[in-house]
């Protein structure tokens, strides 16, 4: 869920704590990109601060939310991100006083876990992309994070050659003559790879610090403000001398460029850096499964105190080093390991009200109004109550949440942050409830514009069923709608669009269009409005007229249609690749999307009702009566079954799609937009590849690469990848364990091929 929350700066602490106010989803296109800029801004002044000036100005939790908080305006605004965002950035440029070294091999930073539902995710989006079962086997490593100063250490034929520093990841600053003063850090080792980058942080004792403070009092020098302060000001002394006379430590936990590989596990490398003579962390553990991970990171959190050295937290890591090889980097960070953080400050306020918001796609969401109250270093006075069963005291399995108690307007309230930007309540304190405080009625009606606000079988939130009569959802999606991903209008931004929404001047899409011919001849109603003239005046018409041709993909997203991204219009487009056939197949398969809702409500009845008798639930025969009972017709059933089998639809989208151009109202808005409309295809796929053009299934178990990695293969190649077998398409790969797919493709007739075949055929490219 993107943050709807917005941060200012407070004025007694420079380029620190932020505080609540306007939510992203309030927020105009100009507004989102000044709050890019501010972040930006303040992100590589704390970075520097950080990194090169070793005088961090705001503490580790605000970086994170400041950092997650600009992530989650990209999210919403994604073509507001800036060249210069950090999102893309680890680190720090290097500081002036030292010569440059460009790393071998990137210095990444470390995705951030902030409670254990977000160690479970990472866990299962390994599985997911390689492929594996919920119940294989799949160790990781769990180890202290250091909180240091990165170090690389290069090695060659056993000599230490060269130390660096992280700087911005791939550029850091040579400290080699610093790093040879570290006791830690030995001058020769014996038995290594020709090329050994050793990788690990410099830190400083608690003790150490405390008596270097005292030193340095006594000599009238600077004191320091943190352990990690003073490992990192003493490391990057000009004079290597005084390095030399602060305790500084180093522990050793990866690695850069090899010659050779060191082991074949995490574990194994470790424990093989250790026989080399390098301190590595006492605490690193291998963990089988998740409880093992989790059940480590609480021990090392009870030990927290009494360690001695400052930690913020337990980096996991995938064990397996040809696992990690598979799964590879992001643009900042592996996909392989994770660093879980420990908690956030914690405080308590007074709720004073909760407010319901309209989202763009009707979504009722509830925000709790605060006392203000800072919550590690930011003032915060909203916080997000998620949904109804949450206010209530209820998860989406109805299984209670805060032992069953509810939210009530006047609660003595517990607010957490957890290194998310987005405050949350975790407690209410029922000895100090009102009592005149009554249970929050959740509306049933929308508050924007009294339509019915339903909540929809299996749906967690409640929505407004008003769709384009409703001003919140109506000035949303024609916000969406010029945004920079769909037609991208310049000089129409989400100002504009709120000030002619506002005027009278466009309720819907189609108006735009009609701008020039309702208000701009002779330019006189535009031009003379306040902050207009006749050359952007000119100039915006220009701009709409320019977007009069489209592709399909980006009018597809354009239209705010509930579940279907960037990514859904693209797969849609390139399966369709013309407006009127898929608006024809989508009306021909209407039929078919109500029986499969028909089905999925039964479904849960059933489910519920065997719940309730105690005995097992019969959910294939349910479904097959209810979808035998609706008489779907056979080109209704075909046409559905082709548009949930596009790989990366389903039934979901394939419903909320069915849905919108079911609608009387939404589909009259798309015939008068499309009226004004030349709509361009997707481009026809290379053909420089013998899968080029192709319709490719896969199937079955592969042995040598996941799912993923053959789908993201294939599409490289200019095939188009589709989850099911249709006379659409041109060719099957089936691995071990394949079933009805293979059968149909047989009796169709479509070329199949193994796993080896497939690679074979694609070999080289």
């Amino acid at each position: 869920m993107a943050s709807p929350y917005h941060w200012s700066q407070r004025p007694d602490r420079p380029g620190g704590a932020m505080t609540v106010s306007e939510p992203i989803e309030k927020m105009t296109e100009a507004e989102a990109a000044q709050e890019l800029e501010r972040l930006a801004g303040l992100l590589a002044q704390a970075n520097l601060a950080y990194h090169t000036q070793d005088a961090p100005e705001i503490s580790d939790a605000e970086y994170d939310a400041l950092k997650q908080r600009n992530a989650e305006i990209e999210a919403q605004f994604p073509h507001l991100k800036r060249a210069d965002s950090p999102s893309e950035q680890v680190g720090a440029r290097p500081g002036e006083g030292f010569s440059k070294v460009s790393h071998a091999v990137r210095m990444m930073s470390l995705g951030n876990a902030f409670d254990d539902e977000d160690v479970t995710d990472f866990d299962r989006s390994i599985r997911k992309y390689l492929g594996l079962d919920t119940d294989a086997p799949l160790a990781y490593t769990a180890e202290p994070k250091i909180d240091g100063l990165s170090l690389s250490l290069r090695y060659e034929q056993g000599v230490l050659v060269q130390a660096a520093t992280r700087g911005d990841g791939e550029v850091g600053e040579n400290v080699t003559a610093n790093a040879r003063t570290i006791a830690d850090i030995p001058a020769r080792i014996e038995g290594a790879p020709e090329v050994l980058e050793v990788r690990g942080e410099v830190y400083m004792s608690h003790a150490d610090f405390a008596a270097l403070n005292t030193r340095q009092e006594a000599e009238g020098g600077k004191l320091f403000a943190n352990p990690r302060n003073a490992a990192a000001g003493s490391l990057r002394q000009l004079d290597a001398a005084i390095t030399r006379a602060r305790p500084l430590r180093f522990f050793a936990y990866s690695w850069g460029e090899l010659s050779e590989p060191l082991a074949e596990t995490q574990m194994h490398a470790i424990e093989r850096l250790a026989s080399l003579g390098f301190q590595t962390n006492p605490l690193t553990r291998r963990c089988d499964d998740l409880e093992a991970m989790i059940a480590h990171y609480r021990d090392i959190e009870a030990q927290r105190a009494t360690l001695g050295y400052d930690i913020d937290g337990v980096v996991y890591k995938l064990d397996d080093l040809s696992l990690q090889a598979r799964l590879g980097f992001r643009s900042t960070t592996p996909r392989w390991a994770i660093a879980h953080k420990f908690p956030a400050e914690l405080a308590w306020t007074r709720l004073e009200a909760i407010d319901i918001q309209v989202g763009r796609t009707g979504a009722l969401s509830p925000v709790a109004r605060l006392t203000p109250v800072t919550v590690g270093g930011v003032v915060v006075s909203n916080a997000t109550l998620h949904n109804e069963d949450y206010i209530a005291g209820r998860d989406s399995r109805g299984q209670e949440i805060r032992d069953g108690k509810d939210i009530r307007v006047g609660d003595w309230v517990q607010v957490y942050r957890a290194g998310d930007v987005i405050p949350k309540i975790a407690d209410v304190d029922l000895s100090k409830r009102p009592e005149d405080a009554q249970p929050f009625d959740f509306p049933t009606q929308c508050p924007e514009c009294g339509s019915p606000a339903i909540r929809e079988e299996g749906d967690a939130v409640r929505r407004c069923t008003g769709g384009v009569i409703c001003p919140a959802q109506a000035v949303e999606k024609l916000k969406h709608f010029v945004s920079r991903a769909a037609f991208d209008i310049e000089g129409l931004g989400a100002k504009q669009v709120e000030q002619f929404h506002a005027d009278g001047w466009i309720r819907e899409p189609a108006d735009i269009f009609e701008l020039r011919s309702r208000y701009g001849e002779g330019l006189q109603q535009l031009k003379n409005r306040e902050g207009w003239g006749e050359k952007s005046a000119t100039n915006l018409f220009q701009a709409i007229d320019d977007k009069r041709r489209i592709p399909l993909a980006r009018l597809i997203f354009a239209l705010g249609i509930r579940h279907v991204g960037e990514v859904g219009a693209k797969d849609l487009a390139l399966h369709y690749r013309d407006w009127d056939a898929m608006a024809a197949a989508l009306d021909t398969a209407r039929p078919a999307a109500l029986a499969h809702r028909a089905a999925d409500t039964a479904e849960e009845q059933e489910r519920q009702q065997a719940q309730a008798e105690g005995r097992r639930a019969r959910i294939s025969d349910t479904r097959a009566a209810v979808i035998s009972a609706q008489e779907v017709p056979p080109e209704a059933a075909a046409a559905w079954a082709d548009l949930i089998g596009v790989d990366g639809i389903g039934a979901t989208l394939g419903l909320s799609l069915s849905d919108a151009f079911a609608n009387t109202d939404e589909r009259a808005a798309f015939d008068r937009l499309t009226a004004h409309l030349t709509v361009i295809p997707p481009d026809a796929p290379a053909r420089d590849s013998p899968v080029a053009g192709k319709t490719v299934v896969f199937t079955g178990s592969l042995e040598k690469m996941t799912r993923a990695e053959a789908k993201a293969r294939a599409e490289a190649l200019g095939a188009k990848v589709a989850g099911s077998v249709s006379k659409k398409t041109d060719l099957l790969v089936a691995g071990p364990g394949a079933g009805s797919k293979l059968k149909t493709a047989q009796s169709l007739g479509i070329e199949t091929l193994d796993e080896d075949g497939w690679l074979t055929l694609i070999e080289g490219l």
